[in-house]
């Protein structure tokens, strides 16, 4: 059996290129955070996660050029060796200000954040515990470890203390959520965990990669609810409110400087540039001072709801600017992205096993930089072609 025989066999994604309906890898020649070009035509992204629109805010932009002609273009090592800069530490000691801790550590990635932690704290006698929507970087980071997994109901605690019950008191257990869900804009509750993790002695974890720069006037989640204290570790991604590129965990100290001497793809990577570094911590900066741009996202989130609920669209339970359109069917997934591309309007078209069969949906999401009148653009549109394709 040749082992590249799946490689020859998997021809569904050259099929949809040659309809022309496939949705992904679209190079763009142009993105200026709230409009993108491609192929010569401008459309509005609603399809980014540039929440707080700083990934072309002069000022973000200004102190990367300026952190590479001081630094160069790589730090050309790991942090554990020779890529680690003052400017790493300034930055991890902020996070950790900002989201309510006692210390933070920078990876490279969002996603090796989650492998690194997760799999550096569950060991053989442990079992992590996930929500069924937990981003793949939870999941993989869970495979990564030496534990068991054990899986609950999207955002049922009830479940939850269910599974939490079944595990033998002995074994270590620590607890996973997203705090804002990419696909379905919904928030897990927290308040609700944490009580229940407390009463079998497990640990929560936090993945709000999402959530920062949204929720809890840009904290994340835990201080949308108020139990920050009571949540241990907080992770987030910079390639979203931070104009980024990389990841932070952050929790007690001690827990820190563990995960900082045991996590593999922290050590075996190449830090993050210095780049990255100062725009992450300019962005940082920015929603310290200008909590409007906060404001401004959640506004805009409440309108499109709203307005996508009174022209009949199925959103499901959001609550952010994540605004997913619930469609069902992959043919009129794709169909659907495919009108509102031509006429003007990015977004994700996502289907199984990024959501369970029967959820395919068009996730849609904002920035504070929309203007209103783009805003009024993209609901026109969705409402002509959510008639033409019978959503509506």
């Amino acid at each position: 059996m040749d082992i590249f025989a799946k490689c020859y066999d998997f021809t569904i994604a050259k099929q949809a290129i040659e309809q022309g309906i496939y949705p992904y890898f679209i190079p763009m020649a142009e993105n200026e955070g709230t409009e993108v070009v491609f192929e010569g035509k401008r459309l509005i992204m609603c399809g980014s996660n540039n929440y707080l629109g700083l990934t072309t805010d002069p000022r973000v932009k200004k102190a990367a050029c300026e952190a590479i002609e001081r630094f160069g273009t790589s730090c050309t090592g790991s942090r554990f060796l020779n890529g680690t800069l003052a400017l790493h530490e300034q930055l991890e000691r902020e996070l950790a200000d900002w989201v309510g801790k006692e210390a933070a550590l920078v990876f490279s990635t969002g996603m090796q954040t989650n492998l690194g932690t997760i799999s550096a704290l569950v060991g053989r006698n442990d079992v992590v515990i996930l929500d069924k929507d937990d981003h793949a970087s939870i999941v993989d980071g869970a495979r990564l470890g030496f534990g068991k997994i054990e899986r609950f109901r999207h955002n049922d605690v009830e479940h939850l203390e269910r599974v939490l019950r079944s595990i033998p008191e002995e074994s270590g257990k620590l607890i996973v959520v997203d705090g804002l869900f990419s696909m379905g804009g919904d928030i897990a509750p927290l308040p609700d965990i944490v009580a229940v993790a407390r009463k079998y002695g497990a640990r929560v974890m936090v993945d709000d990669a999402h959530g920062m720069g949204v929720l809890g006037g840009g904290r994340g989640t835990a201080a949308h609810f108020g139990v920050t204290d009571e949540v241990d570790l907080i992770m987030s991604t910079f390639s979203k409110s931070f104009a980024s590129l990389g990841g932070f965990v952050a929790g007690d100290e001690q827990v820190i400087h563990y995960v900082k001497h045991h996590a593999r793809a922290l050590i075996f990577s190449a830090s993050i540039p210095a780049s990255n570094a100062i725009a992450a911590l300019t962005a940082l900066r920015i929603m310290r001072e200008e909590p409007e741009r906060i404001e401004r996202v959640n506004k805009i989130g409440e309108r499109m709801r709203n307005a996508f609920r009174e022209m009949g669209f199925n959103i499901g339970n959001s609550q952010s600017p994540i605004v997913p359109i619930i469609i069902g069917d992959d043919e009129k997934t794709f169909l659907t992205w495919r009108l509102l591309f031509e006429n003007g309007v990015f977004v994700n078209p996502v289907i199984s096993p990024a959501v369970p069969p029967g959820m395919q949906l068009l996730r849609t999401s904002y920035m504070a930089t929309h203007t209103d009148e783009q805003l009024d653009r993209v609901l026109e549109i969705f409402y002509r072609v959510g008639k033409m394709v019978g959503l509506i």
